[in-house]
C-alpha cells in the first residue's frame, strides 16, 4: 500500500512539472486542476498568513497592509528526518537552497513583483515553493490572495472582482479541498471565506473551517458553538487557532515556541479544554495531510483516466501536425521527394478526371475557341469595299488579266492572320487553368498527406467500429486544411511548377502561331480549282472542258467583288475547320502532356544537387507550428512521466 509520503510526494512532483509547462489551471480542464489540492481562502486580516506560518513552523511570508498575497503561492511541505537542516527551494530557482527564511520572504516579494510589477495588481501565475523540514507534515497548500470588499489607492476598480474570480477558479474545482479561514472576533455569518465556500460547496463536503484569533474575542464570549459545529455545520470538524500576537512577531518569537504556547492556551482554557486535542496548527496540519492523502487515493483512478486520454489526444495531434523530420540529408531528401510525388499524383488526377478541374480544359476547346473563331471580323475584311481596295492595291500599276490572284492571296493571308488571336487565347486559357490546378494540388497534397497520417492513427478505431469513416474523413479534412507545415517547400514546388508551365506556354504559343503561319505560307490550290466560276467564264463549244474569259464581266462590279469575297470566305472556313481541330492538339501536346510528364523535372535536378543545409531550408516550418509541436511534445512527456510515476507508486 502506498504511504502518505509517496502519494502526496507524487502529486507534488506532477504539480511542479505542470507549473514548469505553464499549466496552472484557470483555462478549462488540465492536469493541474485534476490534482487534489488544498486552497487557503480568507479575507484580508483574517489571520491566513499566520495559520500557514504556524503549519510550517517558520516566519516566511511577506507582511504588510492591503493585499500582500498577489499571486497564488503553491506551498509544498516535505517532512525530513529529525536533525536535518531546514531549507526552502523555489521552482523558478531550482538550484538554489534558502536556509534563511527571511530571504524566502524577500524572494516571494521579488518574484511577485517580477510578474505584477511594483503595483498592487494580481496575477494567477503561481509561485512554487517547497519547504523541507522535520517540523512539518507532508502537505501541499495553495495560499490565495485575501478577499477584499473595497479597492484602495493604487488598485484598479475591478480588484475586488478580480480576486474573487481567481479564488473561485481554484475552489470551484471538485478536487479542491477548501481551507476557509475566519477570525473568531467577527460574526461567522459575515465571514468572506465561509460565504464563498458555501457558494461552491453548499454541502460542506470539501470545506474545512478554521477559526483564528480565539484569544482576541471579547471578554465573556467564546466560539464553542462554532467549533462544535452547532452554529455552522460542515462535514469536517472546525479547528481553532491561536495566532502569534503582534508583539511576538515584533520580537521574532520562534514558531516552535509559539506552537507550545498555543497548546498551553487550549489545554488551560475553561471554554476549549475539552476540545484541546482537536485544536491548534499542528493538529490542523495532520488533519489536512491525512485527508489529502485519502482524497488522492480516491482520485488516482480518474487522474489515470485523464492522463491516458490526454496522451492519446496529444499523440493524435502530433501525428496530425507531423512529427519532427530526421536530421540526416537522406531523410530530408526522401521527405521532399515524397511531397513532390504526392503533389504530382494529385495534379495528374485533376487532369485525368479523378479530381475536378481537368474538364475546364476541354471547355476551352469545345466552347471558348469555337466562340472566338465565330467572332472574327471576316465580314468586314471580306466586304465589297475592302475586297476592291485589296485587289486594286495588289494589282499595282498593272491590273490583273484573268483572275486577281495576288488580291486573293492578300485577302487570304489577311484573313488567316486573324486566327492568331484565338489560338494564343486558347494557349493562355489553358495555362491559367493549369496554374490554378497547381495551386489546388499543393493544397490538396498537404490535405492528402495529413489525412493519410491521421488515418493511420485512427484506423484502429475504424476497424473496431468506434468512429465512422465518414466522420473521420470530415474531421481530418477540417483539421488538415488549417495545416501549413512546409511553407518554403510549398512555395518552391509552386514556383518550379509555374516556371515549367511558363516554358510549356511559350512552346505552345510558338507552335500554334507556326501552324497559322503554315496556312498562310502554302495555300490549298485544289480548293480553288474546284470552285464553281460559271458567272465568270464561257464554255468553248468545241471543248466544253476549256473555260475562256467572259469579256462581258465587269471585274470592278460589286457582284464580281462579292464573288471574290465569297470564294475567300469559303477557303477561310475550310482553314478554320482545320485549325479548330489542330490548335487543341497542339495545346494538349505542348502544355497538358508536358505538364503531366515533366512538370517538376528541373526541380528534381536542382534538389538532387543541394547540400544538407539547403535541404533543411526547404523543410523550414512555420515557427508557430514548430513552437506548437514543441509544447505538445513537452506536455506529452509530462503526461508520460506522470503515468510512470503513478505506476511506480503502489497506491492500491
Amino acid at each position: 500500500m502506498a504511504t502518505m509520503t509517496s502519494l502526496i510526494g507524487l502529486i507534488n512532483k506532477i504539480q511542479r512539472a505542470c507549473t514548469v509547462l505553464g499549466d496552472h489551471g484557470g483555462e478549462g480542464m488540465s492536469l493541474w486542476e485534476a490534482l487534489p489540492t488544498v486552497a487557503v481562502v480568507g479575507g484580508q486580516s483574517s489571520g491566513k498568513s499566520s495559520v500557514l506560518e504556524s503549519v510550517v513552523g517558520r516566519d516566511f511570508l511577506p507582511r504588510g497592509s492591503g493585499i500582500v498575497t498577489r499571486r497564488p503561492l503553491v506551498l509544498q511541505l516535505h517532512k525530513t528526518e529529525d536533525g536535518k537542516q531546514e531549507y526552502a527551494e523555489f521552482l523558478h530557482q531550482p538550484r538554489k537552497r534558502f536556509s534563511d527564511f527571511a530571504a524566502v520572504r524577500q524572494e516571494i516579494s521579488d518574484e511577485t513583483d517580477r510578474i505584477t510589477g511594483k503595483t498592487k495588481a494580481i496575477s494567477n501565475v503561481p509561485i512554487q515553493l517547497s519547504i523541507y523540514s522535520p517540523h512539518v507534515v507532508n502537505l501541499t497548500l495553495i495560499d490565495l490572495p485575501g478577499l477584499t470588499k473595497v479597492a484602495v489607492e493604487g488598485q484598479s476598480e475591478s480588484i475586488v472582482q478580480d480576486i474573487e474570480s481567481m479564488v473561485r477558479s481554484y475552489i470551484e474545482k471538485p478536487n479542491c479541498i477548501i481551507l476557509a479561514i475566519s477570525p473568531a472576533n467577527q460574526d461567522i455569518a459575515t465571514s468572506d471565506a465561509i460565504k464563498i465556500a458555501r457558494e461552491v460547496d453548499p454541502s460542506g463536503e470539501r470545506t474545512f473551517g478554521v477559526l483564528t484569533k480565539l484569544d482576541l474575542m471579547d471578554k465573556g464570549t467564546n466560539a464553542v458553538e462554532v467549533l462544535e459545529g452547532r452554529q455552522y455545520r460542515l462535514q469536517h470538524p472546525w479547528v481553532g487557532i491561536v495566532n502569534r500576537s503582534q508583539a511576538d512577531i515584533n520580537k521574532n518569537v520562534d514558531m516552535i515556541v509559539a506552537r507550545k504556547k498555543e497548546r498551553e492556551y487550549f489545554e488551560s482554557s475553561p471554554e476549549y479544554g475539552h476540545l484541546a486535542h482537536k485544536m491548534g496548527a499542528e493538529y490542523l496540519a495532520r488533519l489536512l495531510s491525512q485527508h489529502l492523502e485519502l482524497v488522492i487515493r480516491q482520485k488516482i483512478p480518474s487522474i489515470i483516466a485523464l492522463i491516458k486520454k490526454a496522451i492519446d489526444e496529444l499523440n493524435a495531434e502530433l501525428d496530425r501536425i507531423g512529427r519532427p523530420i530526421a536530421v540526416d540529408s537522406g531523410a530530408k531528401l526522401y521527405t521532399i521527394l515524397q511531397m513532390c510525388r504526392a503533389f504530382d499524383k494529385v495534379f495528374k488526377e485533376h487532369l485525368d478526371g479523378g479530381r475536378p478541374g481537368g474538364d475546364r480544359i476541354y471547355g476551352v476547346f469545345d466552347h471558348q475557341l469555337p466562340a472566338a473563331l465565330k467572332k472574327l471580323p471576316f465580314n468586314r475584311h471580306l466586304s465589297v469595299k475592302n475586297v476592291e481596295r485589296v485587289v486594286t492595291e495588289a494589282d499595282g500599276y498593272q491590273p490583273h488579266l484573268i483572275a486577281p490572284e495576288q488580291g486573293y492571296r492578300r485577302l487570304i493571308e489577311g484573313s488567316i492572320g486573324y486566327f492568331k488571336g484565338p489560338a494564343e487565347a486558347s494557349v493562355d486559357a489553358v495555362h491559367l487553368i493549369l496554374k490554378e490546378l497547381v495551386r489546388k494540388s499543393i493544397a490538396e497534397t498537404e490535405l492528402l498527406w495529413e489525412m493519410f497520417k491521421t488515418f493511420m492513427v485512427f484506423k484502429g478505431w475504424k476497424s473496431e467500429g468506434k468512429i465512422p469513416f465518414k466522420e473521420f474523413f470530415e474531421r481530418s479534412k477540417k483539421d488538415s486544411e488549417e495545416l501549413k507545415r512546409f511553407p518554403t517547400l510549398q512555395a518552391d514546388i509552386a514556383a518550379a511548377a509555374n516556371d515549367a508551365l511558363e516554358r510549356f506556354r511559350e512552346e505552345s504559343r510558338r507552335t500554334v502561331i507556326r501552324m497559322v503561319d503554315m496556312e498562310s505560307g502554302y495555300l490549298t490550290v485544289e480548293f480553288f480549282r474546284k470552285m464553281h466560276l460559271e458567272p465568270e467564264k464561257n464554255s468553248d463549244p468545241k471543248n466544253p472542258n476549256r473555260s475562256t474569259p467572259n469579256p462581258s464581266v465587269d471585274t470592278h462590279s460589286d457582284s464580281h467583288l462579292s464573288k471574290i469575297g465569297s470564294n475567300v470566305n469559303g477557303y477561310i472556313n475550310m482553314v478554320c475547320d482545320s485549325l479548330k481541330h489542330s490548335i487543341p492538339k497542339a495545346v494538349v501536346h505542348c502544355q497538358v502532356r508536358e505538364a503531366k510528364r515533366s512538370l517538376l523535372n528541373q526541380f528534381y535536378v536542382q534538389v538532387g544537387k543541394r547540400e544538407k543545409d539547403q535541404l533543411g531550408a526547404l523543410l523550414d516550418e512555420d515557427p508557430a507550428l514548430m513552437e506548437k509541436r514543441s509544447q505538445l511534445a513537452k506536455r506529452l512527456e509530462l503526461y508520460k512521466q506522470a503515468m510512470d510515476d503513478i505506476d511506480s507508486v503502489a497506491w492500491k
